[in-house]
């Protein structure tokens, strides 16, 4: 998967109706800055509220994903979230004229083709991975569903489905590369038991949908009297079923399509934990419901995990600014420039590397038959890696000084020695005050903690001091 963010190039739209509320809505993508996520907007609301794409926002998941926030709805949202993590386009804004996506053919690849139109384009900044370092359990026992992530390099999906259906059987569908999405996941359309047809229908539900957007699975034999109601309610002359148990004869895309919607869908909701995994996620019988209960227990391990996120950040990852930019920006100069290279940069994080050489000044005098990188050094290094954080919430850098005001909480866990990579992690804790800014850093070597503080520190600029 890409290490930086992307956005798209250009805006573009897409109308249709939409599958549970019937209504009609123009669908409009647009390029977002970096960190800013996938966010609706729903234009024909006055003020045009925002309702983010995040699983915390989930308010219902009957035969789809709905979101709310600010007082807006927006309902199935599963197959474009799913179509945005398929192309692995990170920040978009979308602009809706209505309550729902368009369903389309009932599957992501109209969106993709749209995406496509529209290109991609990298963004000056690294995707947030999600890390784990143990299995995370989804059950529901009472519907056989089982949802498990496993740790992993990169984000792998494996869907089983069994509904002891004599025409579907056992089914199952993996991602393992999503160069494949395009072609071999995002064509797969919904599907629905014959039998739950007039149900959702009498519920309010399936108000858009048709035999076009659709696959409608009979099971058994089916009265004229039903195929007569079933006409009326799709607005068709008639419908019939076929020998291959499916309405109107409709032809399958690949002999598993439903199990690869099901991971399609898989897809579209864990997109709503904001960033991808890096996890192999096997599921049996998913659903909306149970992947976004899932998606919460993913979110809450985070929680209670933070120091995970580290784990997504290594040594060979490309500069976001190098040694020389850093040093632009910074008044240190040799022999204290104690940072190789920023490899993360936002507005509350920023990410440092040093590699730690034998040919480093102070260990000609600091334990020289048995070097170790001095502890203060280490603290230094914190305190330029925080020092860049705090020049990016300024637009003119080279015009202010950053001061270190006060050290507290530090603990040094582990020795650092020659040969070693330091991953300097500083986050704001605090809102910025006065100029004074607030942060905790840590210190990394081989995912081990070795150093960690939390960092008061000024800006103030140049012209002001020297008055």
């Amino acid at each position: 998967m890409n290490l930086k963010q992307h956005t798209i190039k250009q805006s573009i739209s897409f109308e249709g109706v939409g599958l549970h509320t019937g209504k009609t809505a123009v669908m409009t993508f647009h390029p977002a800055p970096p960190h800013y996520g996938i966010r609706f907007i729903r234009t024909d609301l006055e003020g045009k509220p925002e309702v983010r794409a995040h699983v915390d926002n989930v308010v219902a998941t009957e035969r789809g994903t709905v979101l709310a926030e600010n007082g807006a709805q927006v309902h199935t949202v599963e197959h474009v979230l799913s179509a945005l993590m398929g192309m692995q386009i990170d920040n978009v804004r979308i602009e809706l004229s209505g309550p729902e996506p368009p369903i389309a053919d009932g599957s992501s690849a109209p969106f993709v083709e749209l995406l496509q139109q529209a290109g991609k384009e990298e963004q000056n900044a690294l995707r947030q991975y999600i890390c784990i370092d143990e299995p995370i359990y989804y059950r529901d026992e009472d519907r056989q569903i089982e949802i498990v992530a496993l740790p992993a390099d990169e984000y792998r999906l494996t869907v089983m489905v069994d509904y002891n259906s004599s025409v579907m059987g056992s089914q199952h569908a993996m991602l393992f590369d999503w160069n494949d999405y395009p072609k071999q996941i995002a064509p797969c359309r919904t599907f629905c038991f014959l039998h739950e047809v007039e149900y959702l229908y009498s519920k309010g539900l399936i108000q858009g949908g048709s035999l076009q957007n659709a696959i409608v699975i009979v099971e058994k034999p089916v009265e004229a009297a039903q195929l007569e109601r079933l006409a009326a309610l799709f607005d068709k002359e008639e419908v019939a079923v076929q020998s291959n148990g499916i309405l109107n004869n409709l032809e399958l895309r690949f002999h598993n399509e439903p199990a690869r919607h099901k991971l399609l869908d898989l897809i579209g909701d864990l997109a709503l934990l904001g960033r991808p995994l890096k996890a192999h996620v096997i599921a049996t019988r998913p659903g909306h419901h149970a992947n976004v209960q899932f998606a919460k227990k993913i979110k809450a391990y985070m929680e209670k995990n933070p120091s995970n996120d580290i784990k997504q950040f290594h040594p060979g990852m490309p500069a976001v600014l190098t040694a020389t930019q850093m040093y632009e920006m910074l008044p240190h100069r040799y022999p204290f420039c104690l940072v190789d290279k920023i490899i993360y940069l936002d507005d509350e994080q920023v990410v440092g590397v040093k590699n730690v050489s034998i040919g480093e000044p102070y260990f000609q005098g600091h334990f020289p038959g048995n070097p170790v990188m001095p502890g203060v050094f280490q603290i230094e290094g914190m305190a330029q890696t925080g020092g860049i954080l705090v020049l990016n919430t300024v637009p003119d850098p080279s015009n202010y000084w950053t001061y270190l005001l006060r050290v507290d909480n530090c603990r040094f866990r582990k020795m650092v020695h020659p040969g070693d990579t330091i991953i300097y992690h500083c986050r704001i804790t605090a809102p910025i005050k006065r100029g004074i800014i607030k942060m905790h850093s840590d210190a990394y070597v081989n995912n081990e903690l070795v150093c960690e503080a939390d960092m008061t520190a000024s800006i103030v600029r140049k012209d002001e001091e020297k008055k």
